[in-house]
């Protein structure tokens, strides 16, 4: 009898492992999907170093909390926003210092509930002007249209996201905006919850008729802090291209993301 109920709880322990990696699995899998109906609170802190002529470092820290909201049976609204915190050094002369908030983007993505072969949602974009230093904001308000799809199959995501705003109010002395925003991704996540993979984020200022391309290679997991869900996502950055006098060296990537599953 004694054995019977030893096989009992090693059969139960294994069978919550497999639930814990099957959970994971797939926190894994809706997490590389930008419009998943997942409510998560990513923090994603960017490192750059030896930028321009006086090899200033920069750090940002994106603040990015994604609701989805359903709006029918059928289409679901996930709304999403990037909040730039911003601390640089010998970006705009030697020995300057600036820092705070950079000017916020808010996208809302209408996306199908029921997208067997290809995920995709279109939606709208805003450019909300919270920069709190004149360096670090347009001073400008914008929106433009946003729409991201994406292909998930046998472990595999690969889709892209692109936006492009053009500024329609603002301080009449700060240049007009009209900035697009195209990232695409690819990532392999294991049954662990695991995952490697990589984006691209290219940025065009169309005004200024210039680009600003990184590359960013990442490993990812799945855990659990106590009872809270969370994934880390860490990885290097590399700077392809950028405006004169702007390009970064090099730079490092660390996310912490508070997932809340329904």
């Amino acid at each position: 009898m004694k054995k019977i109920f030893t096989s009992f709880v090693i059969f139960m322990g294994a069978l919550g492992s497999i639930q814990a990696q099957d959970d994971a699995a797939e926190l894994a899998k809706k997490l590389a999907n930008p419009i998943a109906s997942l409510i998560s609170v990513p923090f994603q802190n960017n490192t750059d170093y030896g930028i321009g002529d006086w090899q200033g470092t920069r750090n940002t820290m994106n603040i990015q909390p994604v609701v989805p909201i359903s709006i029918t049976k059928d289409i679901n609204l996930i709304t999403r926003m990037v909040l730039p915190v911003v601390t640089q050094y010998n970006i705009t002369a030697p020995g300057e210092k600036q820092a705070g908030l950079s000017d916020a983007v808010v996208s809302a993505f209408f996306s199908p509930v029921n997208s067997e072969k290809l995920t995709w949602g279109v939606g709208p974009a805003l450019l909300l002007p919270t920069g709190s230093n004149d360096y670090l904001t347009t001073k400008k308000f914008g929106m433009g249209p946003t729409a991201v799809a994406l292909k998930q199959t046998n472990g595999w995501t690969i889709g892209g996201l692109v936006n492009q705003v053009w500024s329609v109010a603002g301080n009449a002395d700060r240049p007009d905006v009209s900035q697009m925003f195209v990232q695409p991704f690819l990532v392999y996540n294991w049954k662990s919850g695991a995952g490697i993979g990589a984006n691209m984020e290219w940025t065009q200022n169309w005004k200024a008729s210039t680009s600003t391309v990184w590359l960013n290679p990442t490993f990812s997991a799945v855990t659990s802090l106590g009872k809270q869900k969370t994934q880390f996502v860490v990885g290097p950055r590399f700077n392809l291209a950028a405006p004169d006098g702007g390009k970064a060296d090099w730079g490092w990537r660390a996310v912490l993301i508070f997932l809340f599953p329904k």
